[in-house]
């Protein structure tokens, strides 16, 4: 069985921070050959550092990996087309696959989203006027959803991580980081945002220590401004009040997964780390990609009703006004003071949520059972 995956990279590094791990997962654990389209090798290789830039085909973890040129090469297509994010596949390649027998499984892998509409649309076909079908596969938090992206061994990976000071402390020093004794341990991967420096504000007049773990990225002109000093780089260390910044390199998957997995909290964005950072177990702050119009404040409180299912009141509105205000560039000094009062219930609610979902059939494998149900 032959897969293709197509990936435009338009939004940094989400779009293909999923499908390559998708790739990955289809490879190791369901035995089918795998061929991954990129029409941006050099912000691959920001997440996969193994891979070449430069070179037009290549394997990495048993992937074939493909330059995606606008200048399209004939080739035969495969049995199963994955569509990411409904990126517009070449005219040539599309032709192709119609006049392919037998006809090649469309599908198009959309955003997740917890919004309650998904669950009905996901599955469905759609006929194109060169008579094939696309069907839409849905990604999400309920039975009713293509479910989601998480590697088998995944919850024993990170628990084993977790009880094993020897390999935490091995992690730190390949990042080049001194944990400060004591300190919460919070790290931020987000989008641009203007709510940031109240919510340092309130780190740094806190009476314990907090060390912020900032991989390079968007939000770190945020952080060097905050701080007043010279450009920050990766390696670099400041403080101010009870908040000491670490500013880590851009960092590959599974070093990122673990950087989850080491931190009492996490600020995350987009999709990939989002989702991540669920399976981390620990509290979250998602930054939500931005789109015209407010579209995606929909989306926002769609998950937050959802993952805020089985907590008490107080603790449900503390997470609501953090969220809120970090999304909206709000001043996070009262959302922060009323999330930690509510810390122990939420750290809590993190890990329920987390093994909740990961009770679910996987994404990976709902794309193959899906596979074989269609043949």
């Amino acid at each position: 069985m032959k897969w293709d995956i197509f990936c435009s990279v338009v939004d940094n590094f989400g779009d293909i921070g999923v499908t390559w791990r998708l790739a990955r997962q289809l490879v190791a654990e369901h035995a089918v050959a795998v061929r991954l389209w990129v029409d941006d090798l050099s912000a691959f290789a920001r997440i996969c550092p193994a891979v070449d830039p430069r070179l037009d085909s290549q394997v990495q973890h048993g992937v074939a990996i493909h330059a995606w040129h606008g200048q399209w090469t004939a080739i035969e297509p495969g049995d199963v087309v994955v569509e990411g994010f409904a990126c517009h596949l070449p005219d040539a390649y599309v032709a192709a696959m119609a006049a392919r027998e037998p006809k090649p499984l469309w599908l198009n892998l959309e955003y997740l989203s917890a919004e309650k509409w998904v669950g009905g649309c996901h599955g469905l076909p759609s006929m194109q006027s060169n008579g094939l079908q696309k069907y839409f596969f849905f990604p999400g938090f309920t039975g009713q959803t293509g479910g989601l992206l998480r590697e088998t061994g995944l919850m024993a990976e990170r628990h084993a991580f977790q009880a094993d000071a020897g390999t935490a402390a091995r992690f730190w020093r390949e990042l080049a980081v001194e944990p400060v004794a004591g300190a919460r341990l919070i790290s931020l991967f987000a989008y641009e945002n203007a709510a940031l420096g109240s919510w340092l504000d309130g780190l740094a007049a806190m009476q314990s220590t907090t060390q912020l773990l900032v991989p390079e990225g968007r939000i770190l002109k945020d952080v060097e401004r905050w701080l007043g000093g010279p450009q920050l780089r990766a390696g670099d260390c400041r403080v101010r009040g009870q908040l000491q910044v670490n500013v880590l390199p851009f960092l590959e998957q599974s070093q990122y997964d673990r950087l989850l997995w080491s931190c009492d909290f996490n600020a995350v964005r987009g999709e990939d780390s989002f989702l991540r950072a669920q399976w981390a177990g620990r509290p979250m702050l998602w930054h939500i990609y931005p789109q015209e119009e407010g579209a995606h404040w929909d989306k926002l409180d769609a998950f937050l009703q959802l993952y805020s299912q089985g907590l008490s009141a107080p603790a449900r509105e503390a997470l609501l006004a953090l969220w809120r205000d970090w999304n909206g560039g709000q001043m996070m000094t009262q959302s922060w003071s009323l999330w930690q009062e509510q810390a122990e219930e939420l750290t809590v609610h993190a890990e329920k949520w987390c093994l909740e979902q990961a009770s679910r059939t996987d994404l990976a494998a709902a794309l193959v059972q899906f596979q074989q149900n269609w043949i």
